[in-house]
């Protein structure tokens, strides 16, 4: 019996599932953690993917341990792209986290590249991806601060226009 005291330590093995709310989760925290840092509107981001596919509160310190793979990814790679395959609810959740991201005054480069992630992921069509914005720019129009989240709703389509 090998113990880990006289041999290298092992992966911890997590609790969470294999689950596509879980591919989606790590995915875009990957992109978040690009410059090492999870700035508070990330985690508005995340905690939008967290609560659409039912993920437990505290999935953040796991996630951060499989992309460290200091934990077993339970991902199987023969299920990525069965993950990546549009669901119903997509588009909603989707236009929950581009809100989320677009509250708030500066839009990081992150969230920009966590919401091109989750729309590629997710596979928002051009079609949808038009909708979305025509309904968020109708949303925009019944609040106090509307234009200047209109404008910033523009810089991040002409930044990131639907590929």
């Amino acid at each position: 019996m090998d113990l880990s005291y006289t041999h290298e330590p092992g992966r911890r093995i997590m609790a969470l599932s294999g689950t596509r709310g879980l591919h989606l989760y790590l995915r875009t925290l990957e992109a978040a953690v690009e410059d090492e840092i999870v700035t508070d509107d990330e985690m508005s981001i995340l905690r939008v993917i967290a609560r659409a596919f039912a993920l437990p509160e505290d999935v953040m310190g796991d996630a951060w341990d499989i992309l460290r793979n200091h934990m077993v990814n339970p991902i199987n790679p023969t299920d990525v792209h069965a993950h990546e395959k549009r669901q119903i609810g997509d588009a909603t959740t989707y236009q929950t986290a581009l809100i989320a991201a677009l509250v708030d005054e500066v839009i990081t480069e992150d969230e920009w590249s966590m919401l091109d992630v989750m729309r590629r992921v997710m596979g928002i069509q051009s079609g949808e991806h038009a909708l979305i914005e025509e309904a968020v720019r109708a949303m925009a129009s019944s609040v106090e601060d509307g234009e200047s989240f209109v404008s910033r709703l523009d810089r991040y389509v002409s930044l990131h226009p639907y590929r």
